[in-house]
């Protein structure tokens, strides 16, 4: 993993020798809440020979976002190694934007071309100016596509593709339940599904309930007025996105070869998942598991086509501006959002 906002700049960055390209960033150097973070004036990244430099116009804010920036659960700094500080200065990893130049062996893009990237694999640095990253975790953005959508993209929309078509083994003509279904994954979970030719039944709260029958779902359940776990109704697929039930409650909707994804979600509840989710599948048909997203630029390519194509819309609760991001991030652990906030360079 790159640790891109460590690399100095070089000439070709437009700026005469001896002179430093700077830019505008988000950064933070302790854990703790949103207010850790502050804008400052930071060294510009230049690419490496296969890497693009991107100037960003468009981010979007996941749940990693704040998970990173508070350093909990303590497994964020086991896998990023930043035990008592944080490794990364700079938080955000879906960015959209227009390459500002690239490195020597770069073959699939040029300057201005426009871009979506995922930068989870690649330092971060998503709420920044500009950022880099390798040509090979970028995807073309086509002009139809505005850059506050497209940089939807790269975590929630991946996510839900990968959930329903690999983990949960999504067929045609299936009944799905997606729960947390007015969340970022999950809006894009129940236009994902539908697309993929399932039945799809959506969880979320009352003031909701609007919002995610507009995006496609068959049927809503208000939570606030019905517990979908005692419905009688049988689902082949769960997907899980708010962890709002035991798992024992769910396999009581699921259908005798159903299964049972859990994507994000409350820490103790997505342990529970990925721990004792092997052993409740262990004892029938019904098979239960915790899914953690695998970047790909195939999948990132596929969900940017369903996009053009119509038959996905990323729905944006909110926009801020880079400044802002402390209140965005404080907005998104508020628990109200509907689908995505999203960070502009305006």
């Amino acid at each position: 993993m790159a640790e891109t906002s460590a690399r100095p700049a070089s000439s070709e960055s437009g700026r005469t020798d001896g002179e430093t390209a700077t830019m505008n960033a988000v950064v933070y150097s302790a854990y703790g809440g949103p207010e850790v973070l502050e804008l400052a004036e930071v060294e510009r990244p230049t690419p490496a020979d296969d890497e693009l430099l991107i100037r960003v116009v468009a981010a979007s804010v996941n749940a990693g976002d704040w998970h990173l920036v508070r350093g909990t659960p303590f497994l964020v700094r086991l896998l990023y190694r930043g035990y008592l500080r944080p490794r990364f200065r700079t938080p955000g990893v879906d960015i959209a934007g227009r390459v500002e130049a690239v490195g020597a062996d770069v073959t699939a893009f040029e300057s201005g071309d426009e871009v979506i990237a995922d930068l989870s694999e690649h330092g971060f640095g998503g709420f920044a100016e500009y950022a880099c990253v390798p040509e090979t975790a970028a995807v073309s953005k086509p002009a139809a596509i505005p850059f506050e959508e497209a940089a939807t993209l790269p975590t929630a929309a991946v996510a839900a593709l990968q959930g329903l078509r690999d983990a949960g083994r999504l067929r045609a003509g299936e009944r799905v339940l997606v729960n947390g279904a007015s969340g970022g994954v999950g809006t894009f979970a129940v236009q994902i599904a539908r697309s993929l030719g399932a039945e799809v039944t959506a969880v979320c709260s009352t003031a909701k309930v609007d919002v995610v029958r507009s995006i496609g779902a068959d049927y809503v359940v208000d939570y606030t007025q019905e517990d979908v776990t005692t419905t009688g109704e049988r689902y082949d697929l769960i997907l899980d996105t708010a962890g709002s039930h035991s798992l024992r409650a769910y396999g009581r909707v699921l259908a005798p070869t159903g299964r049972y994804v859990m994507v994000g979600g409350p820490t103790r509840r997505f342990l529970s998942a990925l721990i004792a989710g092997p052993v409740l599948s262990a004892t029938g048909g019904r098979t239960f598991r915790g899914f953690m997203l695998k970047p790909d630029r195939d999948d990132l390519e596929l969900v940017r086509d369903l996009l053009v194509s119509g038959e996905v819309r990323p729905v944006v609760d909110r926009q801020y501006r880079l400044q802002e991001v402390p209140e965005a991030i404080r907005y998104l652990e508020s628990g109200g959002v509907t689908g995505k906030v999203v960070i502009t360079s305006g």
